[in-house]
């Protein structure tokens, strides 16, 4: 029953996030007093997530370490940076705004790119892999990128974010991948089926109480509010796409690329909104909130595009020079 409720929030997970952000913004008077859960709620997200990883996948995937330099390079480098000079360029002086834009891309990549991933067959060790190592990074790359690029022009406390990111995101994630590795994957047969159901109504919430956080902010659709959501795609977009070329640029096989494109693109949207409401004024979580009206949809249609092209290559194409 798990796994066909489980397979049924798959094909709406387009949809799960943009209702969650509406639901949270019209109730946000009755459960604004909840988003104390937001932290525990992802934990147990993250935990479910990585059950799937363990030492010795990654240790394959390090092996062979050029995609994940890539991928690291487009989520800690090239997307920041883009999104830096975009909103330096339409919100000059906005430094709320800006941050926002920046945090939005700095943050590691969404662990349900996984689910992506593997519905279009792409590597889905290295799918895991590259999650992992960017999780376990993460304490480190977002306060360090949000320093250089933000400066003094925002106030924040870096510890505090390093170890709510510790808290959220690694912990989980080591416990979970410990699992795994000394249960000899029997974790993973027993406990991910029935805890992805519950991780995708956990999204779900999570998004519903951030929303309902920032709703002063969504409520009155503005002309600024317009343009954030305008640039929010236009980033959130490029991120796919960015992800595909170097990966074929690079020539990578196509499971790879599929790979590169999905974590690549896609963030840890929650954890950014969670991150943004807790350290940073709200102000600054609002691009990062509006990302979520986007994000699956964006994942969505990435991933038809990426596969109509493989579609019509030949199979010898596909695989790496």
């Amino acid at each position: 029953m798990l796994q066909k409720f489980n397979t049924h929030l798959e094909k709406i997970m387009p949809l799960i996030t943009p209702i969650s952000v509406v639901i949270g913004v019209l109730l946000s008077e009755h459960i604004n007093d909840l988003s104390f859960l937001i932290p525990w709620i992802f934990a147990v997200m993250t935990f479910s997530g990585s059950l799937g990883s363990n030492y010795h996948s990654l240790k394959n995937v390090i092996t062979h370490p050029l995609p994940i330099f890539i991928a690291l390079a487009i989520l800690h480098l090239i997307m920041p940076v883009w999104a830096w000079g975009i909103g330096h360029i339409a919100f000059s002086g906005d430094n709320f705004t800006i941050t926002g834009l920046i945090l939005g891309m700095a943050i590691p990549t969404g662990i349900t790119s996984l689910i992506w991933v593997s519905i279009y067959k792409g590597n889905i060790p290295f799918t895991l892999s590259i999650v992992l190592i960017d999780t376990l990074l993460s304490p480190i790359l977002v306060p360090f990128t949000i320093s250089v690029m933000v400066g003094k022009n925002i106030e924040m406390d870096v510890y505090s974010i390093m170890i709510g990111l510790v808290g959220m995101i690694v912990i989980p994630s080591l416990v979970g991948m410990t699992l795994n590795q000394w249960t000899r994957g029997k974790v993973k047969e027993v406990w991910s089926p029935r805890l992805a159901p519950f991780s995708k109504i956990g999204l779900g919430i999570v998004v519903m109480l951030n929303g309902a956080v920032v709703a002063p902010y969504l409520r009155d659709v503005s002309w600024k509010l317009v343009i954030i959501a305008v640039l929010v795609f236009f980033i959130a977009m490029t991120g796919y796409l960015f992800a595909f070329l170097l990966g074929r640029l690079f020539k990578r096989d196509r499971d790879t690329v599929m790979a590169l494109t999905f974590t690549g693109g896609m963030r840890n949207i929650s954890a950014g909104a969670v991150i943004a409401i807790t350290y940073f004024p709200p102000q600054v979580a609002v691009p990062v909130v509006v990302g979520m009206l986007f994000q699956q949809v964006l994942a969505s249609f990435s991933g038809y595009l990426a596969n109509r092209y493989y579609a019509g290559q030949p199979k010898d194409k596909q695989l790496s020079a």
